[in-house]
């Protein structure tokens, strides 16, 4: 299962790639983050492994996170013709996740992040959830850019005042 999201923030580019990346953040914007440390590497480095772990209502799931790209390896001074790739590798029980995010300048404090999301299945169970709620990853995926959109931008907090 592959597809792309995108959304338009009202802020420069450089400040969205950082937030982004910044391990500190995640859990103001990252619904259900419960860790996210790094287990060798540094965070938000080429190739860094973390162990990641998220809480969804009764469900707990833990995963390994590998990050695959980061280009241009500093988040700062980024000339505004480029584009800033961040991409990661997410290994699950019964999955694989490839998360490639895109974050684009699209002019005077405004930024296109675009995030593609590629999963694939290997026990029957998640197989079965992907194939009867395909919509439900895209659903969470779209919440994600949502609710970092509402941090960025208003400061919001995912963990005060749940929805």
């Amino acid at each position: 299962m592959k597809y792309t999201i995108s959304i338009e923030i009202g802020l420069p580019r450089e400040k969205v790639a950082q937030l982004i990346a910044d391990p500190a953040q995640m859990p103001k914007w990252l619904r259900g983050l419960v860790l996210h440390e790094p287990v060798n590497g540094v965070h938000g480095r080429l190739g860094t492994t973390s162990r990641v772990v998220f809480q969804m209502g009764k469900q707990r799931m833990e995963a390994t996170e590998t990050i695959t790209r980061v280009d241009p390896a500093e988040l700062r001074a980024i000339p505004s013709s480029v584009v800033v790739h961040y991409d990661r590798e997410i290994v699950g029980e019964g999955m694989w996740q490839a998360q490639r995010d895109r974050i684009i300048e699209a002019g005077p404090n405004k930024t296109l992040w675009e995030s593609e999301s590629e999963f694939r299945f290997d026990g029957p169970l998640m197989r079965l959830v992907a194939l009867l709620q395909p919509g439900s990853f895209r659903k969470q995926s779209r919440q994600h850019m949502q609710d970092f959109k509402a941090f960025a931008e208003q400061g919001m907090d995912v963990r005060q005042g749940a929805n």
